[in-house]
């Protein structure tokens, strides 16, 4: 017997299924819980489009469908509308670098664009920005090349902090600007102060613990291997990845 134990469950399949796009008029569809558990397959693995097992049909349909829905936002969407459980109280960010595969690595040259890719001290390499809520689950995710400051990345995520919230991150969020949004919103930004800072923040250590969430979102996600290293030159198709990563940790945690 195959083991499929990187499929949809039955109550996962009851989750996204109302999500999907509707197709009254033209060919059916094929089978769509069939077509994501390829998709799933193939990011789980990290495995080329090509090698998708044939219980899960043609490799050409994971592919399109993927790449269809990815276009039509429809992977966003699902996200977006499973992560509406999301309070906001408490808010944790921070970002991981994954290594991005010779295979994806293979823009033109002189192209303006770095695909998100670019050099750090682990070579070529993608970073991904997280924001998670008080339970781990992600609520807004981008991508950058690897070697961006943290930073960067963490005000256009935080614009719908809510008053009263509590924002965690480590010393490299430790700006000027982030503490302002922080208090321009209403915000406590527990966050430890850097060496060379000469002014002093209230900090709760206490707090600060609860950080690890965000460190367990990335291990978790990192269990797919075609997450863990960037195997997809395009980085809308590679975020769109973590997005159904991201929703599918929503589900199990639901």
């Amino acid at each position: 017997m195959t083991r499929r134990r990187f499929e949809l469950t039955d109550a996962e399949w009851a989750i996204i299924e109302p999500l999907l796009p509707n197709k009254p008029r033209g060919v059916p569809r094929v089978d769509d819980r069939r077509t994501i558990n390829g998709i799933l397959w193939r990011f789980r693995t990290g495995s080329p489009w090509a090698d998708v097992p044939e219980r899960y049909g043609p490799y050409t349909t994971c592919y399109n469908r993927f790449v269809r829905w990815r276009k039509a936002g429809v992977w966003s969407y699902i996200l977006q509308e499973i992560s509406k459980a999301f309070d906001g109280d408490i808010v944790m960010i921070d970002s991981s670098c994954v290594r991005v595969h010779q295979h994806a690595a293979n823009g033109k040259k002189g192209d303006l664009d770095d695909g998100c890719m670019g050099r750090s001290r682990g070579g070529l390499t993608t970073k991904i920005h997280a924001l998670v809520d008080a339970d781990g689950r992600p609520v807004a995710l981008a991508l950058t090349a690897g070697q961006t400051h943290d930073s960067m990345m963490a005000e256009p995520m935080l614009t719908d902090l809510k008053p009263g919230a509590i924002l965690l991150a480590d010393k490299a969020y430790d700006t000027n600007a982030l503490r302002a949004l922080a208090e321009s919103k209403k915000a406590w930004a527990n966050i430890p102060a850097k060496r060379t800072r000469k002014e002093t923040f209230a900090f709760s250590s206490w707090v600060y613990r609860q950080r690890n969430l965000v460190e367990r979102f990335f291990n978790k996600l990192k269990q797919l291997r075609g997450i863990a290293t960037r195997y997809d030159k395009d980085p809308l198709n590679f975020l769109a990845a973590i997005k159904l990563a991201a929703a599918r940790i929503w589900m199990k945690a639901l």
